[in-house]
């Protein structure tokens, strides 16, 4: 654990360096140099590898999708171990700590409470009630990642593995299953709550805090444990009432990688390049064994984007205004409340900068290499844009998706703002009511559009007709 406390950061021993060294991919059951060197030859064996004590898993049910979930949660479980019940007494903490939490978010935001269940989960716990969501951001992924790492074999590998199709789709399964495995593992064991990283990972209707977690985080640090989960509760209420009361939020984040999923591509001409030169056909057996050699210190990974970038773009854009407006709200809830304020804030933006983030989750669990988002330069957005138009104003910027700020207006507020200062009453701004209009104003320019079109026609039909 970080000394500076809030830190973790994935893959800290040797054996996890090694096997990020040798997998750059998370889902990629081709990846590293043992395609180029080892070939077919070397995916079965690893794939007899994984058979071994995997019975179980194999005959499973969900053994038959992208991801074989259930060796997914058997390894998380396995990294996770034994951990104890949650005590009465945490349960009861939580729940009066995120009650003040939720009275003091009443004075900083117009959204209101989300009237959400209130829970104490150890990492067992987050681990069952959570795999439901990840199962819906990673399916998407894997099942593109798989069609597409097939269609770039080449054509000779495709067709020595037509026979075996069904034994690939397992192991290309179980390995997918292998890997989430290890990152929920992790996950479980140093995430804080349901809503950790701006994700909505929890069950709708729950706010969850892990409280052992939130102890062992907060070694390090000189400031008293129900301060720390009274902050902590603040930032899980605030989020949740964003996903309660912000109804497109959640789907839009889903959506963003289902689509920048349906996009994936993978470039693979970096190691035909280098396997153009093989001899398939009687090569010689030292030259091959000399490009063998060459092979084993290139990078033959292969090199994965998508289609729809633009989709990651959004995502990045989005988790730093839900966490940049959390900034905000949590610390004008409790700044002036309790003094340590400050230092939580410092102390979660190392957090975040160690480990503690959205594109490290998104990386490790989901397989899609998100930029840092800029959280801190969302948060100072809102603050601005309150300055100019209050608190009303800015909540109801939340009202619908076309409304947020961009990117751009994140990286520079000031045209953002004035935008919102040009509007002539600002008390009676309603973004939804806007919306409206415009589809009215649109739809009337189809139906007109749609008469000229009718007219068109008749005068067609009708050559003699008077003009």
């Amino acid at each position: 654990m970080n000394s500076n406390g809030f830190g973790f950061s994935f893959g800290n021993n040797d054996d996890d360096n090694d096997k990020d060294r040798n997998n750059n991919d998370p889902f990629g059951f081709f990846g590293g140099g043992n395609m180029g060197a080892g070939g077919l030859g070397d995916i079965l064996n690893q794939f007899g590898q994984m058979l071994s004590g995997m019975g179980d898993s194999m005959n499973s049910p969900e053994a038959k999708g992208p991801v074989n979930y259930d060796l997914a949660a058997r390894i998380a479980r396995q990294q996770i171990g034994n951990v104890a019940a949650i005590k009465k007494s945490d349960q009861e903490a939580v729940e009066e700590s995120l009650r003040l939490a939720e009275l003091w978010l009443d004075d900083a935001t117009e959204l209101p409470t989300s009237g959400h269940r209130v829970v104490a989960w150890n990492a067992e716990d987050w681990l069952s009630n959570t795999l439901p969501v990840w199962k819906r951001l990673v399916s998407p992924v894997a099942e593109q990642m798989n069609k597409a790492q097939l269609e770039n074999l080449p054509e000779e590998a495709r067709e020595m593995m037509g026979p075996m199709s069904q034994m690939m789709n397992s192991m290309s399964s179980m390995n997918f299953g292998m890997q989430l495995g290890n990152a929920l593992g992790d996950l479980a064991k140093q995430t804080l709550s349901g809503s950790d990283f701006g994700l909505p990972v929890s069950p709708a209707g729950v706010s969850a805090i892990l409280p052992v977690n939130l102890a062992e985080a907060s070694n390090g640090l000189n400031i008293a444990p129900q301060e720390m989960l009274v902050y902590v509760c603040a930032r899980e209420a605030a989020r949740q009432r964003l996903f309660k009361h912000v109804p497109w939020l959640v789907e839009r984040l889903v959506s963003s990688v289902e689509e920048y999923a349906a996009g994936l591509e993978i470039d693979t001409s970096h190691i035909q390049e280098a396997m153009g030169s093989f001899q398939m056909d009687n090569p010689d057996p030292e030259r091959l064994q000399e490009m063998m050699n060459e092979l084993q210190g290139m990078d033959l990974s292969p090199r994965i984007g998508s289609r729809n970038a633009n989709a990651v773009a959004r995502l990045e854009t989005l988790l730093a205004l839900v966490e940049g407006w959390v900034d905000l709200v949590v610390t004008q809830a409790m700044g002036d409340r309790i003094p340590s304020t400050e230092a939580m804030n410092e102390a979660w933006s190392r957090r975040r900068a160690t480990g503690g983030s959205a594109e490290q989750a998104f990386a490790k669990v989901v397989g899609i290499e998100l930029g840092a988002p800029k959280v801190t330069e969302a948060a100072e957005l809102w603050r601005r844009v309150e300055n100019a138009v209050g608190v009303k104003r800015r909540d109801a910027i939340w009202d619908h998706p076309d409304f947020l700020p961009t990117a751009e207006d994140v990286a520079k507020p000031a045209e953002f703002i004035d935008s919102l200062l040009g509007e002539s009453d600002a008390e009676s701004f309603d973004p939804i009511a806007e919306i409206n209009a415009l589809e009215k104003l649109l739809a009337e320019e189809a139906e007109k559009k749609d008469e000229k079109q009718d007219s068109d026609d008749e005068d067609t039909d009708n050559p003699d007709t008077e003009k």
